[in-house]
Order: C-alpha cells, then structure tokens, then sequence
C-alpha cells in the first residue's frame, strides 16, 4: 500500500508538520503509521479529502474541538451542523453590528432602546443561593448546572408566581471582572428555615420587596452581544424615566410555564432592580 512521508502528505496537503502534529495531538487525522523505534509518521493517500475538509474548516474559523465533532458524523449530518454553526456566526455578526450601530448613535447624541422595556413590582422573598466569582460565561453555566442538580436530587415545589431560579450578577464577568454572581431560587417563606436546613450547602438569605424594570426574552437564545444590547435598553430606559438601579444585581429570571414536561424551556426575563421613588433632578 503505497504511504506518503510526513513532508509528502504536508506538501499535497498544504498542511504544515506542526498542524499535522496538532491534528494528531487531537485526534482530527491520525498517521496510518508510526515506526516505534523512530516515531515516523506516515499517512496514505486517502487521507488527504480529510485533510482538505480539516483545513477548508479551519478558513471558516471553526474551533478544533467543533472541527472533531463534525467529522465524526455521517456527511449530511455534517453539513447540518457546518450550517447550524454558521448561522449562529452570522446572528452574531447582526447582533455585533446592531451593537456597534446602537454605540455610534450614543457617541453621536442618538441614544435608542432597542427593545421593550416593562415594570413590575415584586414581593419580597426567601431565597437558598449559592454565590461564586466566576472567569467566563462558561464557568457560570457549570455552576448553574450544579446549583439544578442539587435541587434536581432534593425535589422541592416551586413558589407560585415565582421564577423556579434566579441568576444575579453582582458585577460583570468578563476578562477584566469576575463578578460574582449568584444563583437563587425562592422558597416558600413560611417554611424558609425547614427547606433551608434541607439544602445545608446553600445560603438561606432574604431580598427585600422592590419594582424592577425589564425585558421579557421569552425562549431566544441571545448571544453575547444581544443580551449587552438588552442591558443597554434597561440602562436607556432608566435614564430616560429618571430611575436609579438598585444595589440588588441585575439578573436573568427564569419562568417555568405550564404544564411542564421533559422537553419544556423556560421564558427568561432580563431585569435590573430599581430604588424607590424617583431621585431629585435639578431643573434644566
């Protein structure tokens, strides 16, 4: 069986021997042999239409782990995911645009809200919460996913009218801040303490009654960019109504509606709580 050389299969392939040995590092194209004694590498012809793929990939800026992934499935779902990628890319793209286009108008005096902003008043209430300084957006999905699950294995009914869980950021996460951010839900305030004592590696703390302003998103999947453009319409929003945002975190609430099965999704609403009153303003 004819076998090309490590340089020979870079040559065809147009693929340098330090991507060739990333790729291999990965798992994305494996040498159809390694001499044990002298660790040479060697590839078969064959290999070069994954080679192609991998780097035609590669030129549309798709991740390596997302790379492995799709060459591990049958063509047509392949294409599919290729697809869906680059649809998320694009929404993306809009949504940067849309926020750039929203910063020239704030520089230029044209500020805008770009999406309905609504109030609500909202009792005051108990909540078992767990708070963590977090890196990245990641990280605070990992917690999230943990916080669930402890509730996932000690069931506990929802408080009626209540969000079944709260995401607070007390501070931006992002390469510069790390938050912290804090995961709750509400617990019936009658029986705090019993539920409380139930769930010993949470924080039972209470929030005081307030009005918020916010967003209802609904089930959209927001990209980074769309949801720094709600926060911008809440900040817009208060400015223009002379409202002043609380010390309590701005926060996504997450509203199970029934009925409620395995394939049900939350509507999500992005809220910023706010003082009481209105502050003074001195006349133009």
């Amino acid at each position: 069986m004819e076998r090309l050389s490590i340089g020979e299969f870079g040559a065809r392939s147009r693929l340098s021997p330090k991507a060739l040995r990333l790729y291999q590092e990965l798992g994305l194209l494996e040498p159809a042999a390694v001499d044990p004694d002298t660790g040479y590498r060697s590839y078969e012809p064959a290999q070069l239409e994954r080679a192609h793929l991998i780097a035609l990939l590669r030129r549309i800026a798709l991740p390596l782990a997302e790379i492995k992934a799709i060459l591990a499935l049958e063509p047509a779902a392949a294409a599919r995911r290729i697809a869906a990628y680059w649809g998320g890319v694009e929404a993306e793209h809009d949504a940067r645009r849309d926020l750039a286009g929203y910063v020239v108008d704030l520089l230029s005096g044209r500020e805008r809200v770009m999406y309905e902003v609504a109030t609500r008043t909202v009792p005051e209430r108990s909540l078992l919460c767990r708070l963590r300084h977090v890196a990245d957006e990641q990280e605070t999905f990992a917690l999230g996913k943990a916080f669930l699950a402890i509730f996932k294995e000690r069931p506990q009914p929802l408080v009626a009218g209540a969000p079944f869980l709260m995401l607070i950021y007390h501070g931006e996460v992002s390469p510069d801040s790390d938050g912290p951010v804090e995961f709750c839900r509400p617990v019936p305030a009658e029986q705090a303490e019993q539920v409380a004592a139930l769930y010993p590696e949470l924080t039972l703390r209470s929030e005081p009654a307030h009005e918020e302003a916010f967003v209802h998103v609904g089930q959209a999947q927001l990209s980074g960019a769309q949801w720094q453009l709600v926060s911008e319409s809440l900040r817009g929003w208060s400015a223009a109504e002379r409202r002043v945002p609380s010390d309590l975190g701005l926060r996504l609430t997450y509203l199970a509606k029934p009925p409620i099965t395995p394939d049900s999704r939350p509507e999500i609403d992005f809220a910023v709580p706010l003082t009481r009153g209105h502050p003074p303003y001195a006349s133009a």
